[in-house]
């Protein structure tokens, strides 16, 4: 039996693309089998469905604030059999209580090298904006386990890849999903099934 993973996100789904476009050959160990969005118009909404996967929206509007959504993500989780979640583009930051739950089992990908421009407030282009203001000379990805703390969790695999010379934050964003998001999460998707299949063995 595969390690049943649900991915949450925001917004268009680049890198739930890549973990679709992943499984059965890096993601061998589990398989994406709910995609819940924190925004109903997210385009991401639409690569689930044309890959057969099933989806949920469930928004804080919808259900009261930070408890009732978390109380309603969990109930969609435990329905679905969820045993890991992958946060990509995922836009809400979720409490103690809920990654609790779910210890070592839920994790993040960020577009930086952590500890370099991570925590609140360092999300989407922001974080490349930040890395060329700063006059990094290499910037890439991190995927960590998700805690209470923004980025704060222990990581699993980082990727550099190089600033060049005239880069704006758009080029540069893609370059860092190219060449690190979109390898890493599916890899770390993977190390992390495969330890929940051993430990259930």
């Amino acid at each position: 039996m595969k390690t049943k993973i649900a991915v949450l996100v925001s917004g268009g789904g680049t890198n739930l693309q890549a973990l679709i476009d992943a499984q059965g050959s890096v993601i061998a160990s589990g398989k994406i089998t709910l995609v819940v969005s924190n925004q109903p118009g997210a385009y991401a909404l639409e690569r689930a469905k044309k890959a057969g996967i099933a989806a949920a929206v469930v928004t804080k509007k919808e259900w009261g604030g930070q408890k009732g959504f978390e109380e309603k993500l969990k109930q969609v989780l435990k329905e679905n059999g969820i045993e890991m979640i992958v946060l990509a583009g995922f836009m809400a930051i979720l409490s103690k209580d809920f990654t609790d739950e779910y210890p070592q089992r839920i994790i993040n990908i960020h577009p930086s090298l952590i500890p370099s421009f991570c925590g609140e407030g360092f999300y989407g282009l922001h974080v490349h904006e930040a890395a060329l203001s700063y006059g990094v000379k290499v910037t890439g990805a991190t995927v960590h386990y998700v805690n209470e703390i923004p980025d704060g969790g222990k990581i699993i695999l980082q990727k550099a890849v190089e600033i060049q010379e005239g880069d704006t934050p758009e080029v540069l964003q893609r370059r860092v999903m190219e060449q690190a998001e979109w390898i890493l999460l599916p890899q770390a998707t993977e190390l992390v099934c495969r330890r929940i299949q051993e430990e259930k063995a």
